[in-house]
């Protein structure tokens, strides 16, 4: 239906909000204009009038919420909360009183009461029962020190092994306390003690008095309360106030005391995520504007995030904005849109490539040994949107041709990757590893030998790269090793067998510490053709059934248990992929949109391309006819009829290949890109922000591989100690931070077994021990298993 537009008529000295309304302010009134008419005004500061006149403007279409958010600068949350308030509850709503405020149950005449009792040993259910309050209440009293007993001081100091003796009642009454979740743990625990308790070494730390311990149910309230305001869990109201008007540089991290916070186990994976890195690009390749939040408030997130199996931004709206602000140390964290918009600014006004290559550097050297292996393989990220024109590629895993984007991996031989190259166009592994991936490693690994070094050892080599057989020809291994890069690969088309007896059963060492048997034989050979030859050995492996898996590489300086050894690791990279597409989502997107390729890019020329399958076409029809031919051949004489059709076919079918044949060579392979009509033009999706997330997320990979290295000390199975680091992170757990004594102890909740506490708990020890600081509070952090 057609809505007539107001003409224009603002008052003189209105305030103009979006197309329609303008806003007067004038003696001490406010005054809505929709066009030239008065709509609605009240008294200057009264709130209730405010919030009514803007939910019925936006109501009746006069104004959009995103118009008032950017002339006044209030929340857009806030603002459609205003509109579900009058569109659920009326108009009315906006001017009711509030609700009447009971009065305090907890007077310090009932408090003089309870302490006296307290003190005659009387349990606080019984007390709250003989005065008539709840337990709940009286319990919450009694947590802040509202009621100062001596008698319950000392109780205080009672281990946890003397008071399991308490059974659990099974029939509770209502005056019985609500309990929260650390209790529970605690009480599941002491049911079935386990040795976990004698290996609690951390020091006993008091807990800050001067704040109370909030429950989960408590900050819900409050967090709820706070989205009449600002927003959800918006409670440091100054603080995005002075951010909002640049006089703050960012929130400063502040944490509280809070227990039964949702995954709270995070905090336990930070020393492992600053330790590979996760902060090495602050200020230095990723920074942001002034604002509440700043680039390490968004980094600790996203590493978070990992950790916890957010896969993208939108996970967040499934998680309560203000418990995974407390893990933080801010109110709330981000909302969707903002996290997106704070990813674009680092992404796009940092240095994200050189913070990847300083990683990978630092990584290198903190591993020499490995970094001399390096594992190369691509990875496809299949494409579903419709914003991109990619190209197809084909994609193993799906066995079809597929748009989508190839990613590179470099990566040790446990699985640790180094750095990734995405490339939208590319002309295989091979093109990539020359151009792109080798002259970033020849600057990064490290005890690489000198070029005397080379010049005096003729098989002497720099490193090692370890790939597929997408890469196993002559022409890439001895450009390779032109460059004195030794390589390591499967063989292609081996059709002759050695024999048996020149296989010999040997020790042949598993990456990680274990060791395996193998049948290997080794010989030298030669790769290539003509004069065209490279010197290459050559290892095989019998196996049971008498298959033999061919191996060569250009490192002849590598010993046979050392080769098959650094081969057969290759699965690991396969392994990696694998896991992070199922926990990282290695192939979401953070930012949608796509970019143009620069126009001087050669790809191929989708004519020949065309006349490639038209050609391949008419060759499967021609094989037909021959095949349907041949089988008319062997039959009686009647069949001529059919076995002269079959040759006029096959003869209209040659004469039309000989022509598109000669067309084809006339057709160029390959184009640029500009000389495309629009329509074909390839683009790529934007580069920036998924290589911040690329990049975060090998930090987390390679963070929670250092913790299960650690908890492998106490569980064998590397896969159930994995499990049980996923685990430990989406824990729940309470935070105390003491500034007294400078600490901030995180307590997490016991897992599902004994045996698990007993491994978590030990594992939280050690991290204990490593004495690591906040990053930005300086506090020392201390875990515990409670």
């Amino acid at each position: 239906m057609f809505k007539q537009s107001f003409i224009p008529g603002f008052p003189e000295g209105a305030q103009r909000v979006g197309e329609a309304l303008s806003i007067l302010k004038q003696d001490g009134r406010v005054t809505y204009f929709v066009g030239g008419d008065n709509y609605f005004d009240h008294k200057e500061g009264d709130k209730a009038a405010e919030r009514y006149g803007f939910a019925c403007l936006m109501e009746n279409g006069h104004v959009r919420a995103t118009d008032i958010e950017k002339a006044l600068l209030l929340p857009h949350r806030t603002l459609m909360n205003w509109c579900a308030q009058y569109r659920r509850d009326g108009s009315d709503s906006f001017f009711r009183g509030p609700p009447h405020k009971k009065p305090p149950v907890m007077t310090e005449a009932v408090r003089a009461q309870c302490a006296s009792l307290l003190d005659q040993g009387i349990k606080p259910a019984e007390v709250a029962r003989q005065l008539g309050i709840n337990h709940s209440t009286l319990r919450k009293a009694i947590t802040r020190k509202a009621i100062p007993m001596a008698k319950l001081d000392a109780e205080a100091n009672v281990t946890p092994i003397e008071t399991s003796a308490i059974q659990p009642q099974l029939m509770p009454d209502s005056s019985s306390p609500t309990s929260t979740q650390s209790e529970h743990s605690q009480v599941d625990a002491e049911a079935n003690v386990t040795p976990i308790e004698t290996s609690a070494t951390q020091p006993q730390l008091t807990p800050d008095s001067s704040s109370p311990t909030s429950t989960k149910s408590e900050r819900s309230q409050v967090d709820a309360q706070a989205a009449n305001g600002i927003g959800t869990a918006c409670t440091r109201a100054d603080e995005r106030v002075e951010a909002a008007f640049g006089v703050a540089t960012s929130a400063s991290t502040r944490f509280e005391r809070v227990c039964d916070v949702p995954m709270g186990g995070l905090l336990a994976g930070l020393p492992a995520l600053c330790a590979n890195g996760l902060l090495s690009g602050l200020d230095k390749h990723i920074s942001l504007p002034k604002g509440f939040y700043s680039a390490l408030h968004i980094l600790f997130l996203l590493g978070f995030m990992a950790l916890g199996r957010i896969r993208r931004p939108e996970g967040l709206r499934h998680i309560p904005p203000g418990e995974m602000g407390k893990v933080i140390g801010l109110d709330r964290a981000p909302e969707v849109r903002t996290l997106r918009e704070k990813i674009g600014l680092m992404a796009a006004n940092g240095h994200i490539q050189t913070w990847m290559q300083d990683l990978s550097k630092s990584w290198m050297n903190a591993d020499p040994t490995e970094a001399g292996y390096l594992y190369i393989d691509g990875h496809v990220r299949v494409y579903d949107g419709e914003v991109a024109n990619l190209p197809k590629r084909f994609v193993s895993r799906e066995r079809l041709c597929l748009r989508g984007t190839t990613d590179y991996w470099v990566n040790d031989a446990i699985g640790r990757p180094f750095f990734v190259v995405s490339k939208a166009i590319t002309e295989g592994m091979g093109e990539a590893l020359l151009n792109d991936i080798v002259p970033e490693l020849i600057k990064s690994v490290p005890k690489q030998p000198s070029q005397q070094e080379l010049d005096d050892d003729p098989q002497l080599h720099r490193f090692v790269m370890v790939f597929d057989r997408e890469c196993s020809n002559y022409k890439l291994i001895a450009k390779l090793w032109e460059q004195r890069i030794g390589a390591i690969t499967y063989r292609k088309n081996v059709k002759d067998k050695w024999p048996q007896d020149e296989f010999i059963e040997q020790e042949v060492p598993i990456i990680g510490g274990d060791s395996t048997k193998m049948k290997i034989a080794m010989r030298q050979t030669t790769l290539g053709s003509g004069k065209d030859l490279l010197p290459v050995t050559e290892v095989r492996r019998l196996t049971d059934t008498g298959h033999q898996t061919a191996i060569i590489t250009s490192a002849k300086k590598l010993g046979n248990t050392t080769i098959a050894s650094r081969m057969f690791a290759r699965w690991c990279q396969e392994n990696f992929f694998s896991y992070m597409m199922r926990h990282y989502d290695i192939d979401g997107l953070i930012e949608y949109g796509a970019k143009e390729i620069p126009g001087t890019t050669l790809v191929i020329n989708p004519k020949r391309r065309d006349l490639e399958k038209t050609i391949k076409r008419l060759r499967l029809s021609e094989k037909q006819h021959e095949a349907r031919l041949a089988k008319y051949t062997l039959k009686e004489d009647h069949e001529v009829q059919k076995k002269a059709e079959c040759v006029e076919s096959i003869q209209a079918l040659q004469a039309e290949l000989v022509v598109l044949r000669t067309s084809r060579k006339e057709i160029p392979k390959k184009v640029t890109i500009e000389s495309l009509p629009k329509e074909q033009r390839p683009t790529e999706l934007l580069p920036l922000s998924k290589q911040l997330s690329d990049t975060v997320k090998m930090i987390a990979y390679r963070a929670e591989t250092a913790m299960v290295a650690m908890l492998r000390k106490h569980i064998n199975k590397e896969d159930e100690a994995r499990a049980l680091v996923r685990a430990l992170f989406v824990s729940s757990g309470d935070i105390e931070p003491n500034e007294q004594a400078n600490t901030l102890s995180i307590n997490i909740h016991r897992m599902a077994t004994p045996a698990h506490d007993k491994a978590i708990g030990l594992l939280l020890t050690d991290l204990t021990k490593q004495e690591f600081c906040h990053p930005e509070t300086g506090a020392k952090m201390i875990f515990r298993l409670v």
